[in-house]
């Protein structure tokens, strides 16, 4: 890594040193809000899109060039992870995801292969270095993946739930096939992260965005094992930042599995759990559905959230969740500045 990046805002926020300015990237900052998305995705289908490298490059480079944030982040999707796996995957429109054949019994699950990214995963290698050719020398490159616990709750789902139904009837009721299921998607996690960093990402965010629906006593059994076995298999080659969403309960237990940098939904108060944590660094943790309310609402959250750190070292502007599709790119722009105007110096 070349010292530029290595100085950036961004690497040394995640460090805990100080910064000229606070760094400002955003969860799903390239996507459906912005027409420079559509105009390069046109018709072409989600999947496809996310495996051509040249079509997830652009628009990974279009948002940090458009926005001016202090990180890229490789546009990709967390499930494509498992189809190598045997797991058929679309994406379906008005539904989202969509895996026709969910894992259900022991037989679906001794059925899943362990696969190498670099084999079955070339496009997203080929990204990573189109990406970087294009970014700024001071603009690292985030890569990322779904964490153990999201993954399998997709996998065994098929889809968006509201109810967790299938996923907590094999999680409490065949703990053999959930632990089973867990370790191969762990694995296969495990190496995707290591081909994106040796492919050339600066840092890793490990997303579990479904988290949220069980409790801590369900999280410390069934999840923080396999969690921590993902990160430690990360962990001292570049920084590794530890989202989850939904439940504040589960802060400590996440901060216990592991990362540099705690990620932070709104849920969480954003000092009090940074202190409670004993961390170097945090990210977050604005609601996303300011930015569709209006820039004036969106700049006095900002605001907000910038007096209670108060300048702080470590802190990694962020919301606490993706960019709605309904945002005005305007609104995210006028964070961005307002983010680096009121901090620097």
């Amino acid at each position: 890594m070349t010292d530029v990046l290595h100085n950036s805002r961004f690497l040394r926020a995640c460090r805990g040193e100080p910064t000229d300015a606070t760094p400002i990237w955003l969860n799903r900052q390239a996507g459906r809000y912005m027409q420079e998305y559509h105009d390069v995705k046109g018709k072409t289908p989600s999947l496809t899109f996310f495996k051509t490298p040249h079509l997830s490059a652009q628009v990974t480079c279009d948002a940090q060039r458009i926005l001016g944030v202090d990180a890229a982040i490789l546009f990709a999707d967390l499930l494509p992870v498992l189809e190598p796996m045997g797991l058929t995957l679309d994406y379906l429109p008005g539904v989202g995801p969509d895996i026709a054949n969910p894992v259900r019994t022991n037989a679906d699950i001794d059925a899943l292969q362990v696969t190498k990214a670099a084999d079955t995963q070339p496009f997203i290698g080929e990204a990573v270095r189109l990406i970087r050719q294009e970014l700024p020398a001071d603009i690292p490159l985030i890569g990322f993946a779904g964490a153990p616990f999201t993954l399998a709750s997709y996998a065994i789902e098929g889809r968006g739930t509201k109810t967790y139904s299938e996923l907590k009837t094999m999680m409490f009721g065949d703990e053999g096939a959930w632990f089973a299921l867990l370790d191969r998607i762990t694995d296969v996690v495990a190496d995707y992260l290591n081909f994106q960093i040796d492919s050339g990402v600066q840092a890793i965010q490990v997303f579990d965005s479904w988290v949220g629906c069980i409790g801590p006593v369900e999280y410390e059994r069934y999840m923080l094992p396999h969690t921590k076995r993902l990160l430690d298999a990360v962990s001292g080659r570049v920084p590794v930042i530890h989202f989850g969403t939904g439940n504040p309960a589960l802060v400590p237990l996440m901060a216990k599995a592991g990362g540099d940098v705690l990620a932070l939904d709104w849920r969480s108060p954003l000092v009090e759990t940074w202190d409670a944590t004993g961390l170097r660094a945090v990210q977050g943790n604005m609601d996303p559905f300011y930015l569709v309310a209006g820039r004036q609402p969106t700049l006095a959250a900002a605001k907000r959230l910038l007096d209670e750190v108060d300048g702080r070292s470590g802190h990694i502007f962020n919301l606490g969740h993706g960019i709605h599709l309904t945002t005005p790119p305007d609104n995210v722009k006028a964070l961005v500045d307002f983010v680096h105007e009121s901090t620097a110096g």
